[in-house]
């Protein structure tokens, strides 16, 4: 039975994106620069899949005999999640996102209308920036924050206990459901609860929601069609509004996505499937908040786990790491970064692959190609 694994490493780009200046983001580069400017900073197991040659680091360390190695650069027009997502599973968007600085005051008062509730905010800023400005006032008058980034999102951040998750989850669907039905292609609709007393001790939870567009056809879909089942390991379920996913495991750091990631492994071992993790942690919690230090140690604990966990590959599996855009801790500003992305493959069978993107070797793995 044919089984594959497909990692998303969030954020982890390798710079070098040819129309990086377009966004602004000339120069990123989120492991060159960590690898540039941490102190000791090693990744050995990511060395033997080839991670050194994706970068043009010197290396010594040998290459798994059956890795294969690349670099990725996105074709279609943004530096978001959904957007990375949807082309590593064979959904290029020919029409970027819409972004926007702040929303329509026709389009707030709508969604006021619909859900019974007034907002305060209504900018781009960052999820902990907008926290400082405004939790206080969130606490004090119940308002949940509406905000937007670079990204094509529409974020509302409330606390868990004054405003509650459950609404707050209601809210974001009926959000939602609103922007489809005026066609405004805004790819994520984000809950963003959070924690806490004062702006001093606010904090982000792990109880997030994504309420995607919808995606065209993807490798997910095909294989579903199959009978392969696609198992979503984190906020995958979200990314494809479900679409084409058997199952999904929902998880709120790296750590527990990479405890899913071993279980599954080993129960799944008699049966086809593919699993497509993201794990969250390196982008959410280092990359926007620009902390170098912490997106080093996070990527040190994911390569100690990655050496336990390639010892459980066969040689009839397949194995893909990579990740859908950056997020250079250097860069100034807190957005995503324009960059190509890294791929390093486990699998025999990938070394004569003329297959040129992840989705065809997912595909080209589990299902007959004619």
């Amino acid at each position: 039975m044919k089984r594959a694994l497909c990692i998303v490493l969030d954020s982890v780009g390798c710079g070098n994106a040819p129309d990086a200046a377009d966004y602004g983001d000339a120069g990123a580069n989120t492991l060159g620069h960590l690898f540039e400017r941490v102190p000791g900073f090693f990744l050995p197991n990511l060395a033997r899949l080839g991670l050194y040659e994706v970068l043009g680091l010197p290396s010594e360390t040998p290459i798994h005999p059956t890795a294969s190695w690349a670099r990725l650069t996105e074709k279609s027009a943004g530096k978001d999640t959904t957007t990375g997502h949807w082309e590593l599973m064979g959904c290029a968007l020919e029409e970027a996102f819409a972004t926007f600085e702040e929303f329509p005051s026709e389009l707030i008062a709508e969604l006021e209308k619909r859900s019974g509730v007034q907002f305060i905010g209504n900018f781009a800023a960052s999820g902990t920036e907008i926290l400082v400005q405004l939790g206080e006032e969130h606490m004090r008058t119940g308002k949940p924050i509406l905000y937007t980034s670079a990204d094509s999102v529409l974020q509302i951040a409330a606390h868990e206990e004054v405003f509650g998750l459950e609404q707050l989850w209601e809210l974001c669907k009926t959000a939602r459901t609103l922007l489809d039905e005026r066609d405004i292609r805004i790819g994520r609709v984000i809950a963003r609860p959070f924690i806490g007393s004062s702006a001093a001790d606010f904090k982000r939870t792990g109880n997030r929601h994504d309420y995607s567009l919808m995606p065209g056809e993807t490798i997910l879909n095909r294989l579903q069609a199959a009978g392969v089942q696609s198992i979503g390991v984190g906020k995958i379920a979200n990314i494809f509004a479900n679409s084409g996913i058997s199952e999904s495991h929902p998880t709120k750091s790296n750590a527990e996505g990479m405890a899913v990631i071993d279980q599954l492994w080993a129960e799944r071992r008699m049966q086809p499937h593919f699993i497509f993790a993201n794990l969250v942690d390196f982008d959410s919690l280092y990359g926007h908040r620009r902390d170098p230090e912490g997106y080093a140690q996070c990527l040190r604990e994911f390569d100690a786990w990655l050496g336990t966990f390639i010892e459980k590959v066969s040689p009839e599996d397949l194995v893909i790491l990579t990740a859908d855009h950056g997020n250079d801790p250097y860069h100034p500003g807190t957005d995503h970064t324009r960059e190509q992305v890294p791929v390093l493959v486990i699998g025999k069978k990938v070394e004569d692959s003329e297959f040129a993107a992840v989705a065809g070797w997912i595909e080209g793995h589990l299902l007959p190609v004619s």
